[in-house]
């Protein structure tokens, strides 16, 4: 669909408050439930965090992660949020999903595939494919050997030669990070477990990565309802679709398995996996337990572009983004560049040197980082964030707020009728359920100031 540019006017009025010279954050109208006092922040965030660390133990665990340009300080604001949370009181994992050392010459510290604890409250830990796959096969020959689906076959396959195909980076990073964050247990496993941590912290192999795993519970929703129906309304599925599912089962233990699973009816299973992925899609839509924060280089107009681009990226993934950083030099002026970020909270990071492992308690108490890690508690209480998507029923409207993007790379689809609008835009597909006073055909669209108002009729 041709968008038009007529001008629309915006619904954003998130006018910029200059609280420091390098910390800015909007109204409090826009972003609900932030106590935007820093003094108040300043003499509550320990006695905070120790609440949460020692006295609220059935508070779920939060996964943290940032996106960005790569080079533009993804890797370094991760560990300078890890050793904030870990400063904090907080039992922090630093959870790294690529290769690079870099982590492990800042933190001065080996980092393997288990849990290795750094300093008081920090562990690291680094996701290695070739190590997470043989768990799963080592599940799935256990239930063979139970139930006797390929014949003793699966017992011939040794794990420790298979390679690691395209995509398994991410399926099997994604798997680990939903048995540390507990959306992947059955319910009644509970907590309890030794290496549970309050806050998980994400280095990922690149935003686009992280942005596809955050979003692919949502996502395969939509996969496995459509296999749900092969399996159960083809003489195929209805042949091998039991089988299948039992090794399937077994091997991620999304269900409580065991003995049990061969008893196990297929329906059953089905809405294990539908369960399963409704609580990882519920996961990443609560501030509680999710939040992701927006990287750039200041000194770099290519990675404040780039970190537009994402951020748009981002919320057509169904993520909600917290704030943004920016490495910047002590005396930067930041307020254009916070403007372009409206309305996220804004703060700047001081550039580390990279020629020595770095005195993280020198950087944390240093007044140049002061406003990151406020930015840091301040967004940790917030209850709602800026809707990216408002319907005005009266004038039959609704309006996308898509930062990063140009009319030419946005497309409308509609599909079953007019209950429901499909937008696509940077390589990912959003669709948007219209409330009943809304719904009908696409009359029209104009884009301004990076919202997109789409007219019905």
């Amino acid at each position: 669909m041709a968008l038009s540019t007529a001008p629309i006017l915006s619904p954003l009025s998130s006018a910029l408050s200059l609280l420091s010279s390098n910390f800015i954050i909007p109204d409090s109208s826009i972003f609900h439930g932030i106590d935007t006092s820093i003094r108040t922040v300043k003499r509550n965030s320990r006695n905070r965090a120790v609440t949460i660390a020692q006295n609220d133990k059935d508070k779920p665990t939060k996964l943290v992660t940032f996106l960005g340009k790569g080079g533009s300080g993804k890797t370094t604001s991760a560990i300078f949020a890890a050793k904030h949370y870990a400063m904090e009181g907080l039992k922090t994992c630093l959870v790294i999903q690529s290769q690079d050392p870099t982590a492990e010459h800042l933190l001065n510290c080996k980092i393997g595939t288990s849990p290795i604890k750094c300093n008081n409250h920090l562990s690291a830990v680094r996701l290695q494919t070739t190590k997470m796959l043989i768990e799963p096969l080592n599940r799935m020959k256990e239930a063979d050997a139970r139930l006797n689906l390929t014949q003793g076959t699966l017992e011939g396959v040794v794990g420790e030669e298979l390679g690691v195909l395209p995509g398994m980076d991410s399926i099997f990073s994604m798997l680990a990070l939903g048995r540390i964050l507990g959306f992947l247990r059955n319910t009644s496993q509970g907590r309890g477990q030794q290496d549970e941590f309050d806050i998980v912290v994400l280095d990922g192999i690149s935003t686009e990565e992280v942005i596809r795993m955050i979003g692919a519970t949502s996502k395969a929703r939509l996969y496995l309802k459509y296999l749900r129906k092969l399996a159960e309304k083809t003489d195929l599925g209805r042949l091998a679709g039991p089988s299948l599912l039992r090794l399937l089962d077994e091997a991620l233990s999304f269900s409580s398995g065991g003995a049990n699973a061969n008893v196990q009816l297929s329906s059953e299973v089905w809405d294990h996996l539908e369960k399963t992925l409704e609580r990882g899609s519920a996961f990443f839509q609560k501030l509680q337990k999710f939040s992701c924060y927006i990287v750039m280089n200041q000194d770099s107009q290519l990675s404040v572009m780039s970190a537009l681009r994402y951020w748009g990226c981002a919320i057509q993934a169904g993520v909600q983004v917290s704030g943004a950083f920016a490495f910047a030099s002590p005396n930067a002026e930041l307020a254009a560049t916070a403007k372009d970020f409206s309305p996220l909270p804004f703060a700047s990071i001081p550039h580390l040197s990279m020629s020595a492992h770095p005195n993280w308690n020198e950087v944390l108490v240093n007044a140049q980082s002061q406003d990151a890690r406020q930015l840091l508690n301040l967004t940790s209480k917030q209850t709602s964030i800026f809707p990216p998507v408002t319907f005005d029923p009266g004038n039959k409207s609704i309006t996308l707020f898509m930062p990063g993007f140009d009319k030419s790379e946005i497309k409308l689809f509609q599909f079953r009728g007019g209950s429901e609008l499909l937008v696509e835009a940077g390589d990912q597909r959003r669709v948007i359920q219209l409330p009943s006073q809304i719904q009908g055909k696409v009359g029209g669209a104009k884009f301004i100031d990076r919202n997109l108002l789409i007219t019905m009729r």
